[in-house]
């Protein structure tokens, strides 16, 4: 839109100044020149902006307008935008991939289709500009369903403040005060956007202003915006309620759970760390938070948080750290930041749990509790041990038991914890699925540990090319020697474990979801 704006002032001055030189305006008609200047402002701003995707269709959009003037042509409004769309994607194919490409020809699709005056809306006047806020809020909601898992209800409202005062006042004052530096306009400017900003932000801080959801099936998701399509019909078109019933599926569709006694396992795909999802019929657990990636992104932003976003998580029952090393607890902070989260549990203390203000529970073992049909049990730490010389070795070892198998979840335990386990539980460690200990260092899983859990799957979350060489190949080829069907996170993707009431089922997303850029 700014684009467009500083676009129209510098080829509204241009003809303005050249209809009152003659002698230009015999040698190059002003509504000539003024595309010029207009194409030439625009790409001026445009690289003020950074170019960015939405800028790119502003300006090929406007070229192929400064064009047709150029040749004394009238473009169909549906024919820029197609022309903008191949230019796009001539100038940086990827562009499908990114949110901003659907969200923004979508957009000005809309804006089109509405301004065009074909849908029964007289052009100008509020009812257009509302007609105009509510389909473009409309049509996007299935895209932004698929995207982001949510979408702001209180958009209409607040673009209705913030469109009118950020590109007629607050932009032109802004853009005046660079040509004439003049601190009073930018002192105005500021003084508007701060005005603007009160409503804005006492709408998004409402706790009804976001839609939250599951991402929807891609079949729902096309129909979804086949029925926006129809909404947008001039009054009196057919298959309105039909349009509404399929809206209203897509705004309440949920993804399956498991059923009572069943429990699902996620082995999160996020480098050389350990996320653990465990779902089962209406309780939600999260064993670690994965590892930091700098200083500014962790596996909790980037992973995990998306994630249960994409199944419809909106808050944990319990967050559970094994133990303190980052490459479990590196992304705890934006885990708590991100969402409610009801009560936490760690085998050590932990500063970042205890400034949460949660219910926290020291780990140990003979803790137990059932959700659902399904127990849980602590295993390990033992209540008042001492402190291993390795932290390693107090990972809280966590045990599910459901009505048709049980997993063991470890930690990064080393072999003096799994021969105090074996020592203790004996055989009665066996379970049907093992998330491995240490992400398949060979200081883990020694021979007895192995012999006495027998699980029929292995499960190794380790990092694609990480420098410690997880899973070592001796580890690997114990637990396959042992019976289990091992599954690896770097090379497969996350991993689903769902433990039925027939047994065990694991699913590879790489396997079930391949992409072509997967095996290259």
């Amino acid at each position: 839109m700014h684009v467009s704006l500083f676009a129209l002032l510098a080829g509204s001055a241009v003809a303005l100044a050249w209809r009152r030189l003659p002698w230009l305006a015999l040698r190059l008609p002003a509504r000539k020149a003024a595309a010029v200047a207009a194409l030439a402002g625009g790409v001026a701003y445009g690289l003020l902006a950074g170019l960015g995707l939405p800028v790119q269709r502003a300006l090929v959009m406007l070229a192929v307008l400064a064009v047709a003037w150029m040749l004394g042509r009238e473009v169909a409004p549906s024919r820029v935008l197609a022309l903008a769309l191949l230019g796009v994607l001539l100038a940086d194919p990827w562009a499908v991939l990114a949110p901003g490409f659907w969200l923004s020809f979508g957009a000005v699709a809309t804006i089109l289709l509405v301004a065009s005056g074909r849908l029964g809306v007289k052009r100008g006047g509020w009812r257009a500009a509302t007609r105009l806020q509510l389909g473009i809020t409309l049509t996007l909601l299935p895209a932004l369903l698929a995207l982001f898992q949510s979408f702001s209800v209180v958009a209409p409202l607040a673009n209705a403040v913030a469109i009118p005062a950020i590109s007629f006042l607050v932009t032109p004052l802004a853009l005046l005060a660079a040509a004439l530096p003049v601190e009073a306009l930018l002192h105005l400017a500021h003084w508007l956007l701060a005005m603007t900003m009160i409503p804005v932000n006492w709408l998004a801080a409402s706790p009804w202003a976001l839609w939250q959801q599951a991402v929807p099936p891609l079949a729902l998701i096309v129909a979804g915006t086949g029925a926006t399509a129809v909404l947008l019909l001039p009054r009196g078109a057919g298959g309105k309620l039909a349009a509404l019933a399929v809206l209203f599926a897509l705004l309440s569709w949920r993804p399956a759970r498991p059923q009572e006694g069943e429990f699902w396992l996620t082995v999160l795909d996020l480098g050389n760390g350990l996320s653990v999802h465990l779902q089962t019929a209406r309780h939600d657990l999260l064993y670690d938070a994965g590892p930091p990636y700098g200083p500014a992104a962790d596996a909790g932003s980037r992973v995990v948080l998306p994630y249960l976003a994409g199944l419809g998580v909106q808050r944990l029952d319990l967050l559970l750290l094994s133990h303190d090393d980052m490459d479990h607890i590196g992304g705890a902070g934006a885990v708590l930041a991100g969402m409610q989260v009801d009560a936490a549990m760690a085998s050590e203390t932990l500063p970042l749990l205890a400034t949460t203000g949660l219910p926290l529970r020291r780990c140990a073992a003979g803790m137990n509790w059932s959700w659902d049909g399904v127990a849980f049990e602590v295993l390990h730490p033992q209540a008042g041990q001492a402190p291993a010389r390795r932290n390693n070795d107090d990972s809280c070892v966590l045990r599910i038991r459901g009505a048709g198998g049980s997993a063991l979840l470890v930690g990064d335990i080393e072999a003096r914890t799994e021969a105090m386990l074996v020592g203790r539980f004996g055989d009665t460690l066996a379970s049907e699925l093992i998330v491995v200990a240490h992400h398949g260092s060979r200081s883990s899983s020694t021979a007895r540990f192995v012999d006495s859990v027998l699980p029929e799957a292995a499960l190794f979350s380790s990092g694609y090319r990480n420098p410690y060489g997880h899973p070592h190949p001796a580890v690997w080829a114990r637990w396959q020697e042992a019976g289990a069907r091992n599954w690896r996170t770097d090379e497969q993707g996350g991993l689903i474990a769902r433990m039925g009431r027939n047994g065990l089922a694991v699913e590879a997303v790489r396997e079930s979801r391949p992409r072509y850029w997967h095996g290259r």
